[in-house]
């Protein structure tokens, strides 16, 4: 089992193209079933969440590749690409 606090210290990496995506500011939860749908990463240059204006990425459940013990590995593919 791992705890929603380890899951916040961990960088997030796109396989796609290798590049660091943050580290998890927050969950998606469903309250129905009590999964968790997707994971939020605040934008880049925020700072504790706060002080930036770029909008937080969310990324599916699904699209989580591995979780291992320093990285989370996710498929992600920005609007701007």
């Amino acid at each position: 089992m791992i705890h929603i606090s380890e899951f916040q210290t961990k960088e997030v990496v796109n396989v796609g193209d290798g590049r660091r995506l943050g580290n998890i500011t927050d969950f998606d939860i469903n309250l129905t079933s009590g999964k968790i749908d997707a994971i939020i990463i605040s934008g880049p240059g925020k700072v504790l969440g706060f002080f930036g204006r770029d909008e937080p990425v969310t990324i599916p459940w699904r699209n989580i590749v591995k979780v291992g013990t320093d990285v989370i590995l996710v498929r992600y593919q920005s609007n701007l690409e």
